[in-house]
Order: C-alpha cells, then structure tokens, then sequence
C-alpha cells in the first residue's frame, strides 16, 4: 500500500518544529569529521543539519564550538572570520563569539552599556567520537548519553569513516540502505570485481542466483532486525541480516573476512543529505590492501572532486555512465563503484520521492516497517513517550550473514551473532 501525500511530508521533512526534525534533535548526529576541525585556531568549517546553518571550529584550548552561522550583528557568515584567541571573531566589525555562541568582544559598543553580555548565538553541544565529531540539537535537559555504535568504539587501526554529499532527502538513502534484494541487480557486477567484496564466493553466488529474496522484519530496542534469506547449498537458508539503529543508522553484513560495513544517513535540508560509510572490524585493525581500496573510492566509498565532498561521480556528469559496460554486462548500470549505483538512482527519484504513487511488493517489507518506526516514534517523541535506540546499549548490534536450517527462524538462529561482545569475530559467509 502507497503512503499518503501527508504521511510523505510528515517523514521527509526535518527542519525546527517538524515531526521527524523534532525526533531527529533528540540524538546525536553525526555532523563532520574530527579532522575537519583538528586544529585549535584553525579555520571554522561550515555545517549544515536539519536545515540549520552552523560553523564549527577549535578555539585556542581546543575546545569545540558549534553555532549558528551568522553574525547578529549584520547577519555576515562566520565562515569568513577569525578564530583567535578562544574565539571566532567576525571580519566585518569584529564582534566575537566563544565556543557556546556567547559574545566576548564588541568592539564598537561600550561595555557598560551591558549590550555585549545580551548577544549570544545559538549553540550546541558537541563531543568527539569515533573520529567523528557528534553534535546534539534536541533540548538541553533531555540530552543523552554519547553514541556506542560498535564501529564508535574499536580502536581507530580498526576504523575507516568517510562521508559523501548525497543530492537527495534522506530517506530516499536509507530505504537503499536496508533494501537487500536489489544488490542481485544493481550490483552484480561489483561483486566478484571489487576489492572489499569478491573475497565472498559463497555468498556471491546465493546473491546472484536467488533474486527474489524473503524477507522477515523483527523488531528489537533499538530499531529493526531486517532479515534477507536466499537458498543455499544443502537444503539450507542464507540469510543476510541488516539492522536499523534509529534514526538513521544501518549495517550491512560483512563477506567472508572483510569488515563490516555502516551506514548513516543525515539531512542536511529536506532535498540533500550526508552518506556517512563507515567500514570497522570488531577484532583486528584493517589491512594496508583495505584501506588502500577505502581510500580509493571502492567498496562503500566513492572518489571526491578534489577539495570537496562532492563525489567524482555526481548528477552534474551523468555519474560517469558508460553505456558500453552496461551493455555488455560487464557492469549492470554502467556506473562505476556500489556508493554512486545506489545514489544515482536514488538522486534519479528527485529530490523528494512522491511515494503516494508507488506500488510496494514482498520485499519492500523492511521498507515499510521502518517508515511505521520512523512515524511513531516521531508521535511518541510528541507524546513524551520513550524512544528506541537512545539509549547506549541498544546501540550494540551487529550485522551478520549465516546459513541456517530452513526450520531455524533467524531471530534465533542468528542472535548470537547480531548482539556479539565488543573485539569478537564477525558472524559471515
């Protein structure tokens, strides 16, 4: 069944005083890299969440500051401005804020007058983690515990996180995201090609043959368990067993020995937003061939325009589409990388999807069921009510592929290997 047009709104719209903008400032988002802004006194960086506009920088002690990005004097963008001595201070007549927003220094009013003491930007916490940096916009006495994603916790060796600009709302991404049935389309010919994937024989081939998986969706505290089972060899099931962390984060089952990969999908506005990639191994760190293929834009990740966040690949260029490998079969889109496969076609629905004019089928279950989660909690979040995934421990799941009997639900099944303890093997075919 088609969502209506209100319902539609009411999930893709984020920005201060919507629904789902209301439920998305009730945790911490993942805002930029802790690279971004590793310099104390370096330049501010601009940040954009939700519709609102921000600057992040480092004073001088290295604190960081997150606040609204325009003067209140003239309304100038303290992207221009100078971080100085534990404060921004905008160019135009050289007011300057700390890191809460508060102003320090007005120049061209006298102190006695109390007017600088009354000037403050809006602020918010941030704290650093994973080498992300974490930003919290919801109200300042319900504020949370830090994130305890599993990928947020192994040592950094074990790490890799990159984040791309996506031209479309962020649930677009995310119903790519838990969608496991199209990778026997879109992606058949990245799989035994890329360097992060072809390791995975087995899985491979039950990807490949079995294109129409059965899906099963389990609820659990902190979001879903979206379960994709194929045949497999010996009158078996393979399931691959994506989770969804609320709001926006998703794992995807590891091949063979490779690490596993995460999602997380953050508006920026209502028409564009941040694919973060994140790979992580629970137990080693991640080899020099692995982060060689990261950095390089395969696997999950993507090629930038240099200097920018913008992929290689991008609506401006067609993505770079080659007609003659489509053609050939050599790769099924013709578009190079699993990262800009996935954003091409979910930037080619416009920048918000209508999904009043869908036909949903079997396996647009995980689909659905997460837009029912995304809703209520959005009301329940209105209501006062408890939330899923906010707290810490219901964070600490994992993804995991397993063959198993065909009279073995996964919820059963596989549970050892979704709630693992921290520096264990991953659970994979």
């Amino acid at each position: 069944m088609a969502m209506t047009r209100e319902q539609n709104e009411q999930l893709t719209r984020t920005g201060p005083g919507t629904l789902l903008g209301d439920l998305f400032r009730r945790y911490w988002i993942p805002a930029l890299l802790a690279e971004e802004v590793a310099e104390p006194d370096g330049p501010p960086v601009r940040v954009q969440l939700l519709g609102e506009k921000l600057v992040a920088f480092r004073d001088s002690e290295g604190r960081l500051g997150l606040i609204e990005e325009f003067c209140a004097h003239r309304g100038v963008s303290l992207w221009f401005g100078r971080n100085e001595e534990c404060g921004l201070r905008c160019p135009y007549h050289g007011w300057k804020y700390d890191v809460n927003g508060q102003c320090v220094d007005l120049p061209s009013e006298p102190e006695e007058t109390g007017m600088r003491q009354r000037i403050k930007l809006k602020s918010y916490p941030g704290i650093e983690q994973g080498g992300v940096i974490w930003a919290y916009m919801g109200p300042p006495e319900l504020q949370p515990e830090p994130p305890a994603l599993e990928w947020t916790l192994v040592p950094a060796a074990n790490r890799f996180a990159s984040k791309r600009l996506q031209e479309c709302n962020y649930l677009q991404a995310i119903e790519g995201g838990i969608d496991s049935s199209h990778v026997s389309f879109l992606h058949s010919g990245a799989l035994n090609r890329d360097p992060l994937f072809k390791e995975g024989k087995r899985a491979n081939t039950y990807n490949l043959t079995d294109r129409m998986p059965h899906f099963e969706v389990v609820e659990y505290e902190g979001g879903l368990l979206i379960g994709a089972r194929r045949r497999a060899e010996n009158d078996r099931w393979y399931w691959r067993i994506t989770p969804f962390i609320m709001p926006w984060h998703t794992l995807i089952p590891p091949r063979a020995g490779h690490p596993i990969g995460g999602h997380a999908w953050v508006p920026i506005d209502d028409e564009n937003c941040w694919a973060w990639s994140i790979n992580y191994h629970p137990k080693r760190a991640l080899t020099e061939p692995e982060l060689k293929a990261m950095k390089e834009g395969r696997g999950i990740h993507v090629k930038y325009v240099p200097g920018t966040f913008m992929p290689l690949a991008n609506k401006g260029n067609d993505y770079l589409m080659d007609r003659s490998t489509q053609k050939s079969g050599i790769n099924y889109s013709g578009i190079e990388g699993i990262a800009m496969q996935d954003a091409s076609l979910q930037e080619s629905m416009g920048p918000v999807q209508d999904r009043s004019k869908e036909n949903l089928c079997s396996t647009d279950n995980g689909i659905i069921m997460t837009r029912r989660l995304l809703l209520k909690a959005a009301k329940d979040n209105r209501d006062g009510k408890p939330l899923p995934g906010l707290k810490p421990d219901t964070q600490r799941v994992r993804s995991c592929a397993i063959e198993l009997a065909r009279n073995v639900k996964f919820k059963d099944g596989a549970w050892e290997g979704l709630f693992r303890p921290l520096g264990t093997e991953p659970v994979t075919v």
